[in-house]
């Protein structure tokens, strides 16, 4: 296991790849990468890509995006999906397209 800071909490690079991990255990898709990891006050905030349908070509592959709550500890506290889109397509948040 990775060491914590002095309090025992994780750091954001242990949190992601705790997030990866529980991604891994509670879905079948393939994660593609952590796009963001927030402190809060119990813990971490996570938001992971993940591919949720391959496609050929792979460009209208369906992606998606899961956000995950960890504690401080790295225990899962909750996790949803908050998006889907294809791999393509711009982000509406980007101010492209």
């Amino acid at each position: 296991m990775a060491a914590r800071d002095e309090d025992g909490a994780l750091s954001a690079s242990q949190a992601a790849s705790r997030a990866l991990a529980h991604v891994g255990e509670l879905i079948s898709s393939d994660p593609v990468a952590v796009t963001s990891v927030e402190p809060t006050e119990d813990g971490w905030l996570i938001e992971v890509e993940v591919i949720e349908d391959r496609r050929i070509p792979s460009s209208s592959d369906l992606l998606a995006l899961y956000e995950l709550e960890l504690g401080t500890d790295g225990d899962l506290l909750a996790y949803r999906r908050t998006r889907r889109y294809a791999r393509g397509r711009a982000d509406s948040g980007s101010g492209v397209g």
